[in-house]
C-alpha cells in the first residue's frame, strides 16, 4: 500500500512568505513543525516552478495572490522561498524511520 502526503507548510517553514502575504491581508495556513514528516529539496526544478507561477499572468498583475507576491521577491528571497516542499503524511503504510528526508 501507498502512503498518501498533503503539500503543508511548518511554522518556521513560512519564512518571507507570512509577512509578505501579512501585507496584503491574507495568511499563509501553517502546521506545527512536528506534523512535517517529509521535506523535500526542489532546487533542481525551482526554475522550471518559477517559470510555472509566473505563467498565470492574470494572478501575477494583481496585488494579492500568491503568484503576484512570489513575483515582487528580489531573485534570491524567491528562490529561498522555493526551493523546499514539505509535506504530512496522513495515511497508509508503516511511519517513515525518519522524520525529515532530503532529495535532490
Amino acid at each position: 500500500m501507498s502512503d498518501l502526503y498533503a503539500a503543508t507548510h511548518s511554522r518556521s517553514g513560512v519564512g518571507l512568505l507570512g509577512p509578505l502575504m501579512e501585507r496584503v491581508g491574507k495568511s499563509v495556513l501553517a502546521v506545527e513543525d512536528a506534523y512535517v514528516t517529509v521535506r523535500v529539496d526542489v532546487t533542481p526544478w525551482a526554475a522550471a516552478k518559477r517559470r510555472a507561477v509566473s505563467a498565470h499572468r492574470g494572478e501575477v498583475a494583481r496585488e494579492r495572490p500568491l503568484p503576484s507576491i512570489l513575483a515582487r521577491l528580489p531573485e534570491a528571497d524567491r528562490h529561498r522561498t522555493i526551493c523546499f516542499e514539505q509535506f504530512t503524511r496522513i495515511g497508509f503504510g508503516a511511519a517513515p524511520a525518519t522524520m525529515d528526508r532530503l532529495t535532490a
